[in-house]
């Protein structure tokens, strides 16, 4: 019996890691195949309502959620990360790039917060002062709507600091933390566990987000809707009755009708905590390599000015 258990147990090891190797292998012709014919996937673009593009349509909510998309970009990561531990400056400058790119959307984003801010400030004079049941804003073309339209999309503004300046709060280190044992530790030994966390926490947590986001958002963007559960068969079976149903459904009869905009930003914020996962775990990795002197090495951290260091990072 217990040689039995072995051996089944060695088996499952076995086809595992057959099951890795094979996909690992696959993602270069996966990868290829995307880049060599883009047709399959992106005559939708041009949207002439043919049944090619209907099928690139389906192809592309199939690998959007898929085991083949999933290891095109991990078998990415493990090139990437080779290419970078041989040459330092690649994996620096990619690092470089990515903390630019939080930093860039975040730095953009942020200003939500004060057109939100505006935007309720307007809504009270309205409804207080004015008592009007509408607004109207725009340059020749206004758009007019219900004050309620206005006051629902205040959580979109919401929505766009939270998902968009995600990554970019990690970078400033405004994110609050729980430090039990972190500062006690070596530099070297908080490297491993910066490490660590992104690679046990960030990225699992990104990818189990955008497959549910992903398949989450085309539910609410076409008809007949898409199933995780679908072979890309199938779905190309489905695309003879595909047609556009954006979702304009508010929670009140004038109220904000762009849900589906957050479905979108749901995804773009898995994209993005997972990208940044990858700088976090390689800017971690060079500093465990590089010592101390490393330490901080190029990032591009907002001041709020001479005197004010104590409370920078402290949010």
């Amino acid at each position: 019996m217990q040689d039995d258990m072995g051996v089944s147990f060695f088996g499952a090891i076995g086809a595992f890691l057959i099951w890795l190797g094979s996909n690992i292998l696959g993602a270069f012709v996966n990868l290829f195949t995307a880049l060599t014919q883009t047709s399959l996937w992106l005559d939708w673009l041009s949207w002439d309502n043919t049944t090619e593009d209907k099928q690139s349509v389906m192809r592309l909510v199939y690998y959007g959620g898929s085991v083949e998309f999933f290891f095109v970009v991990f078998t990415a990561f493990l090139v990437l990360t080779a290419v970078g531990l041989y040459f330092r400056n690649v994996m620096w400058g990619m690092v470089r790039g990515l903390e630019g790119v939080a930093n860039t959307l975040g730095r953009f984003f942020a200003w939500a917060g004060l057109l939100m801010v505006l935007q309720q400030i307007i809504i009270v004079f309205m409804q207080r002062v004015f008592a009007r049941p509408d607004m109207s804003f725009g340059l020749g073309i206004a758009l007019e709507k219900d004050i309620s339209w206005y006051a629902e999309e205040l959580k979109f503004y919401n929505a766009l600091v939270v998902c968009l300046c995600v990554t970019y709060t990690f970078v400033q280190g405004g994110h609050v933390r729980v430090d039990l044992i972190y500062a006690g530790i070596s530099h070297r030994a908080k490297r491993v566990v910066d490490m660590c966390g992104s690679l046990l926490f960030m990225m699992p947590m990104a990818v189990l987000t955008w497959m549910y986001g992903w398949y989450f958002l085309w539910r609410h963007l076409i008809v007949p809707k898409p199933s995780a559960s679908d072979a890309l068969e199938r779905l190309v079976m489905k695309a003879r009755a595909l047609r556009w149903n954006v979702e304009t459904i508010g929670f009140s009869p004038n109220g904000f009708n762009g849900y589906f905009l957050f479905k979108i930003l749901l995804v773009t914020f898995a994209g993005l905590v997972f990208l940044h996962a990858i700088a976090f775990f390689y800017r971690s990795l060079l500093e465990f390599i590089e010592g101390e002197d490393a330490t901080n090495k190029y990032l591009d951290k907002d001041s709020l000015g001479e005197g004010e260091e104590a409370y920078e990072g402290a949010h």
